[in-house]
C-alpha cells in the first residue's frame, strides 16, 4: 500500500514538473507573459501605440493613418499570441527576431508618416 502510493506520488509529481517547466503557467492557469522575450515585444508594442496616439493627438497622422498603424500593431501582437500558443508560452529566438522586424517595418512607418507624410 505505501509503495503504491509513494510510486502515484512520485509519478504525479514528475508529470506536474514536466507540464510547468516546459511553460510559465500563471497561477490562474494562464501562460504567463514574464517571460523576457515577450517583455521585450510587448514593451516595443505599448511605445509604439503611444507614439501613434501622440501622432493623432498632434494632428501629425490622420485618422486613416492612425487606424493603419493599428491594424498593422494588432496584426503583429495576433502573431505574437500564435507563435506564444505554439511554443508553450514562450517565444523562440526566431520568433522574437521576425516579430522585432515587423515592429521595426511600422516604427519607421510611423516615423515617416508623422514627419514627412510618405507612406512606406
Amino acid at each position: 500500500m505505501k509503495k503504491g502510493f509513494a510510486l502515484t506520488f512520485s509519478t504525479l509529481l514528475f508529470a506536474g514538473f514536466a507540464a510547468t517547466s516546459h511553460a510559465q503557467v500563471a497561477p490562474n492557469g494562464s501562460v504567463d507573459p514574464g517571460h523576457p522575450r515577450v517583455n521585450q515585444v510587448d514593451s516595443r508594442e505599448r511605445d509604439q501605440d503611444s507614439r501613434i496616439a501622440q501622432g493623432q493627438r498632434s494632428g501629425e497622422l490622420t485618422n486613416r493613418e492612425t487606424r493603419h498603424l493599428d491594424r498593422r500593431e494588432n496584426s503583429i501582437q495576433r502573431n505574437k499570441a500564435r507563435d506564444m500558443r505554439a511554443d508553450g508560452g514562450h517565444l523562440t529566438r526566431h520568433d522574437q527576431r521576425q516579430l522585432n522586424r515587423r515592429q521595426n517595418r511600422v516604427s519607421r512607418s510611423i516615423y515617416s508618416k508623422k514627419h514627412n507624410g510618405r507612406v512606406r
